[in-house]
């Protein structure tokens, strides 16, 4: 695979590297395997969106109770996706290298044990929002994960270089679940949170599936670096982040945010846009990590600076 005449050579991950879904150690303890069917470094990226949402509902900081539950529930929801995720997926994980170590592919745990125990999440997380928060809330967190599981995992993943593109809006719901938690209903301001995040998911994941595309050729997932040449991949990328860029700048007048979030939203995209394009150029898998390292970090300071901007102005 290459771009011009520069070839994608293998490179390794340092190690540590910044990855909230690559390689990581396998668990050994039952409570360990658990844990891991969860993602919890998955959940980390859905509550970082969480927590700025609800403040820019209130136009301040929530109620602590109101932010436990939320958090709560949706760390319950987003676990049991991933464990039914891991439960559907346990054929192909084996074959890939940074999923070999998950605890059904080990036989750790057996898929009706996973399989149980997510359904228990879900019930548990549908129950806390409902009554910590409100009855939206909680229809939002169970749609979230029904887009997940059965348009994403059993529908798209297998079939669709489309696949990230589409079941990322489930990965996207947290915001509308923050929102909802706040002001039991939904307005523009979150729905355009929601389309900031469906747009960065596809750059972000697919800076990944550049560094792992043996693993899903292996498995058979057409994801897209995988199907088509680097440099289409990095021109889809690029349409995404500058998309995503336009976006978090519309965010500010619909949510009357001030001059700190345009100016750090503004900085972002453009840092986004430019390492998107330095990848087209230099397309080995050491920069499609350094990419997807900073698409991390870019939600994480954009949602801080979300959270800033209205406690700053709000004076709280």
């Amino acid at each position: 695979m290459s771009v011009g005449s520069r070839p994608l050579v293998p490179s390794r991950l340092a190690p540590g590297g910044v990855s909230a879904h690559g390689p990581r150690r396998a668990p050994t303890t039952v409570i360990g395997g658990y844990i891991a069917l969860t993602k919890p470094r998955i959940i980390e990226l859905l509550l970082i969106t969480t927590i700025p949402t609800m403040v820019l509902a209130e136009k301040g900081w929530p109620s602590w109770g109101l932010v436990v539950v939320t958090l709560l529930g949706g760390t319950l929801a987003a676990g049991g996706a991933n464990a039914i995720n891991m439960v559907v997926d346990r054929d192909i994980d084996q074959l890939m290298e940074r999923t070999k170590g998950r605890p059904l592919v080990t036989g750790l745990i057996d898929p009706r044990s996973a399989l149980v125990f997510a359904l228990a999440l879900e019930a548990a997380a549908f129950a806390v929002l409902w009554a910590g928060a409100n009855l939206l809330a909680a229809v939002l967190a169970l749609s979230a994960t029904l887009f997940y599981v059965f348009v994403y995992t059993l529908w798209l993943k297998r079939t669709s270089r489309q696949n990230i593109v589409i079941g990322g809006a489930a990965g996207a719901v947290p915001v509308l679940v923050g929102w909802a938690a706040v002001q039991n209903s939904l307005g523009w301001a979150p729905f355009v949170l929601f389309t900031a995040i469906f747009l960065w998911t596809p750059p972000h994941f697919w800076a990944l599936a550049i560094k792992h595309a043996d693993d899903y050729r292996a498995a058979q997932v057409p994801m897209l670096p995988t199907v088509v040449p680097m440099a289409q991949t990095v021109r889809h990328m690029l349409g995404y982040a500058v998309a995503l860029t336009a976006c978090s700048l519309v965010l500010g007048p619909v949510a009357d945010l001030g001059p700190l979030y345009m100016i750090v939203a503004g900085v972002l995209g453009v840092l986004f846009v430019l390492g998107t394009i330095d990848l087209g150029r230099h397309p080995t898998p050491a920069r499609s990590m350094r990419l997807f390292g900073f698409s991390i970090s870019y939600v994480t300071l954009l949602f801080g600076a979300l959270a800033a901007d209205v406690l700053i102005r709000h004076g709280v």
